[in-house]
């Protein structure tokens, strides 16, 4: 649990995600097409992958990944992520955690 409040807090928006999976690589896709460039951890890429995993679970994403953290705030999975683009708050949430300029 550490190791995750740690990394979601060293930038603006952070993914914790899978290389394999395709809503990880979509919410990721949205990020760089808002003009935001999020840090990425591939879980499945990282030895310590299972034990952030785990983090994640028990901070309520479920599924684990992805996880987005915006100005070190667990946000939500996919489903949080896609109605907060669609209803305009996430563009807000970006401007207000530093990760967009306009």
């Amino acid at each position: 649990m550490d190791r995750v409040s740690k990394l979601a807090s060293q930038k603006a928006v952070v993914i914790f995600s899978k290389s394999s999976c395709g809503m990880s690589h979509a919410i990721k896709r949205l990020f760089y097409e808002q003009g935001v460039g999020p840090a990425i951890y591939e879980l499945d890429e990282d030895k310590r992958g299972k034990e952030m995993e785990w983090a994640l679970i028990r901070l309520g994403c479920n599924p684990s990944v992805p996880a987005v953290f915006i100005g070190g705030k667990f946000v939500g999975s996919a489903n949080i992520i896609m109605t907060l683009h669609l209803n305009g708050s996430l563009k807000k949430m970006l401007r207000d955690a530093g990760a967009l300029w306009l």
